[in-house]
């Protein structure tokens, strides 16, 4: 009761035979005080197809309807206004192709606290797991399943599991486990662990906001402008992806060092060359 009427909640208290605690006579809350920035900020909220995927798209739409009906008066204009001229589309350019059919028993299973007995691919051979399911987590289109197990904590896809059965055993879910940080720092010791190949490179300064948007490359140190170039210390994953990327900038890029780069470079291009010149005298 004191931490409600700290909150500027008029709560009030009666004594005798009849009292007890009750709230002034008239109060109606104002959406618990909201700031218009802060109804502003929650209309950006969109359904994806993550809301679809797990059957609860109507009811994100019908909830928001709602939620909008209880703005004040004077904030509804101005919420139509925002949808009006703000859309976030979550879905991506590319549609996942990733089957999850599993997808909603294993959410009742998180829900219901319940042991999941899953049968998932590990490289060519297959794998049973008795697990305990402790969340769901959607990235770039594709679900994952985070769960304990006797070896710890692990995560699977859920596109590559096979079967999937409930267990009528109950678990007890980790008091201190939190599923966002624990994503989180799944992602920092997966990056950690990826293969790191360093080069040197010289690009021109113009395709510089290109290469930095560039996935498994990172610029790790840039030197001056030079004449329009810009040489720069980078951090590829393999050599491989090195020359993949690479060869995205065409003459825009020039491969420093290590020589073995330079060579893998300079072979992919003479096939090019072979290539062309050999369709073009057919």
């Amino acid at each position: 009761m004191e931490a409600l009427s700290a909150a500027g909640i008029p709560i009030v208290a009666e004594r005798g035979t009849n009292g007890g605690w009750m709230l002034t006579e008239g109060y109606r809350t104002n959406l618990t005080g909201m700031k218009k920035e802060e109804i502003q900020s929650l209309l950006l909220s969109q359904p994806t197809g993550i809301a679809l995927d797990l059957g609860i798209s109507d009811n994100f739409e019908s909830a928001f309807q709602k939620l909008v009906a209880a703005f004040p008066s004077m904030y509804q204009e101005e919420a139509e206004k925002v949808r009006q001229r703000i859309h976030i589309d979550g879905a991506g350019w590319r549609e996942s192709s990733e089957q999850v059919p599993l997808l909603p028993l294993i959410q009742e299973a998180i829900w219901l606290e319940r042991k999941l007995l899953i049968l998932y691919s590990r490289g060519a051979e297959l794998a049973e797991r008795l697990v305990q399911p402790l969340g769901l987590v959607a990235k770039n289109n594709a679900w994952y399943l985070v769960a304990d197990t006797v070896g710890g904590m692990r995560t699977y896809r859920i596109s590559r599991l096979h079967e999937a059965a409930m267990q009528g055993e109950t678990f007890d879910r980790p008091e201190r486990f939190d599923l966002a940080s624990y994503w989180q720092q799944s992602i920092m010791e997966f990056k950690s662990a990826l293969p790191r190949y360093p080069a040197k490179i010289r690009i021109r300064e113009a395709e510089l906001p290109r290469f930095r948007q560039q996935w498994y490359v990172t610029l790790m140190k840039e030197g001056a402008v030079c004449h329009g170039e810009v040489e720069a210390d980078v951090l590829f994953n393999t050599l491989e992806s090195a020359c993949e990327i690479l060869l995205k900038f065409g003459s825009a890029v020039e491969a420093l060092e290590p020589s073995e780069l330079r060579q893998k470079l300079l072979q992919e291009v003479q096939a090019m060359v072979s290539l062309y010149a050999a369709n073009q005298e057919e």
